[in-house]
C-alpha cells in the first residue's frame, strides 16, 4: 500500500476531503488506487516500472538517484510491515485519471 502522510492530505484543494466522504464511491477508488495487490518490498519496488492497482488502473514507478517516485509522490518512508502487507508512505495523495 502507497500510504499518503498527513501532510499530503493539506496538498489537496480545499473541500476535497469533504467531498470525498459525501461520495463513498468516490473515496473508495481512490483508497484501492494506493493499493498493490501482494506484499511489495521496497527493494522489489525499486526495479519496478509500473504496477496494477486494485481499483484496476496501473501506477507509475520510477526510482532515480536513491529516490523513488509512484506517479507523481515521492515515497518517503518504506518497508512498515503490518500483519496484512507492507506500507509505504508518500507526500502526495494519488488521483486515478
Amino acid at each position: 500500500m502507497f500510504a499518503p502522510t498527513d501532510e499530503a492530505f493539506v496538498k489537496l484543494p480545499e473541500g476535497t476531503v469533504e467531498s470525498l466522504i459525501k461520495d463513498p464511491a468516490a473515496l473508495a477508488e481512490i483508497l484501492k488506487y494506493h493499493v498493490v495487490s501482494g506484499k511489495v518490498m521496497a527493494h522489489e519496488v525499486v526495479s519496478m516500472d509500473s504496477a496494477k492497482t486494485l481499483q484496476g488502473s496501473m501506477v507509475a514507478i520510477k526510482s532515480q538517484d536513491g529516490k523513488v517516485w509512484v506517479n507523481t509522490a515521492e515515497v518517503v518512508k518504506t518497508d512498515i510491515e503490518c500483519s496484512n502487507g507492507v506500507i509505504h508512505s508518500i507526500d502526495s495523495v494519488l488521483m486515478p485519471a
